[in-house]
């Protein structure tokens, strides 16, 4: 969900800037509106649409805007928004497929401060923050740290820790996640039913960590990507099924369906290594090697055991690549 529309937060469950120790309306003014536009025969296209919608957080001077990649991978138009409408034309900057960052940089004054950059190290569960889309104090939500702990997606992506809130933010993609010194925490990816609070399942938003952003930074802003060999990438949906590793998806013309995986596999084994889960098993392909080598899978089909060679591939040399300015 974007933030479209006229609707805003009870007045009590959005932040006090009495009760705050930094510039509340200053801080929730660097987050932007974000909207994208991905040709129809974009590789990500069936998957996340040709129009994407969600935020950005202003982390630089000169309008550099830090999101979630998603919203931008393959973008041929990216315009940013302001909470008081003003609208200005963004080009892509680079997106990291690891953690999932993306970066836009303004084409026009934003008018919008940079919010800095904190660390989630000195986050801690039952912390109370602040999670915030465009749109000022109305789109800003007090929420909580209920979780921080591993995380993998079906999509081939895996963080070690990432950060898990509740209440859930209705536009989570990009959203700002403000710690009480009011830097940036993390950026939004997800809203999730498995967010833990004492083992009990419930809705919430998941966060990539802001201490991920440093280290890539520079490589981002130098090549779009970060300059070390990609991962093994098969293009193969996974999802976690009573014990179970089933082949849920295949990505048109990846690795996986050329090397005729079916939807309703069962992965049993990487390189004849048992795997016991999504992350488990992602990273034990990523051991392998580089893209290009060769992932021997084991799987279960229809009561039989099959050997399957997939022969791996660079994730992005699927996408088109970000139009230059």
């Amino acid at each position: 969900m974007t933030d479209d529309g006229d609707w805003e937060f009870p007045a009590e469950m959005q932040p006090d800037p009495e009760a705050v120790a930094f510039d509340l309306e200053r801080t929730l003014s660097s987050v932007m509106s974000l909207r994208s536009e991905v040709p129809e025969d974009a590789f990500s296209a069936p998957t996340l649409g040709t129009e994407r919608g969600g935020n950005g957080v202003v982390i630089g001077d000169d309008g550099l805007v830090l999101t979630i990649g998603y919203l931008i991978t393959e973008a041929e138009t990216v315009w940013l928004v302001s909470g008081e409408g003003t609208a200005t034309p963004a080009h892509v900057v680079g997106y990291d497929q690891t953690t999932g960052f993306g970066l836009v940089q303004a084409l026009g004054r934003l008018g919008a401060p940079a919010m800095e950059l904190g660390t989630s190290l000195d986050s801690r569960v039952g912390d109370e923050v602040i999670v915030a889309g465009c749109g000022g104090r109305q789109h800003a939500l007090v929420t909580r740290i209920i979780s921080k702990r591993e995380f993998a997606g079906y999509w081939e992506y895996v963080l070690d820790e990432a950060i898990f809130t509740a209440p859930p933010h209705p536009s989570w993609g990009g959203a700002a996640l403000i710690g009480a010194d009011g830097r940036l925490q993390g950026v939004g990816s997800l809203l999730v039913q498995e967010a833990q609070e004492e083992g009990e399942p419930r809705d919430g938003n998941m966060f990539v960590p802001i201490d991920l952003l440093p280290p890539i930074l520079d490589d981002l802003l130098k090549f779009g990507r970060v300059d070390k060999p990609p991962r093994p990438w098969l293009g193969m949906f996974t999802a976690e099924a009573e014990g179970n590793l089933v082949v849920a998806g295949l990505a048109n013309g990846a690795p996986a369906a050329r090397a005729d995986l079916q939807v309703g596999d069962v992965v049993l084994k990487v390189a004849d290594a048992p795997v016991t889960d999504m992350a488990d098993m992602f990273r034990r392909i990523w051991a392998l090697g580089r893209a290009g080598t060769v992932i021997p899978l084991t799987v279960s089909r229809d009561g039989d055991e099959l050997s399957i060679t997939v022969h791996s591939a660079d994730r992005n040399a699927f996408l088109k690549s970000p139009g230059l300015h």
